[in-house]
């Protein structure tokens, strides 16, 4: 899909790269491409298995951190 812009009469160069700007964020060009770009790739099945177990990790000390500053509270 090419974005065709012409000059009209007695525009000035910079009010035409404007409306160029506009039109070409208005039509998506420049999102698809970036997105064709920058594309990420799937993570590994043994990636996923370890984030899910560091995460699991985390989860369970940070339970144990709470239930401990639960227990302070109380003696106060």
């Amino acid at each position: 899909m090419a974005l065709e812009i012409k000059k009209k009469e007695r525009e000035t160069s910079h009010s035409l790269v404007r409306r160029f700007s506009k039109r070409l964020k208005k039509s998506g060009l420049l999102l698809r491409a970036r997105k064709r770009c920058f594309k990420k790739r799937k993570k590994s099945r043994q990636l996923k298995k370890r984030a899910a177990l560091r995460r699991e990790e985390k989860r369970k000390e940070y339970e144990k951190m709470e239930k401990l500053s639960r227990r302070v509270k109380r003696y106060r």
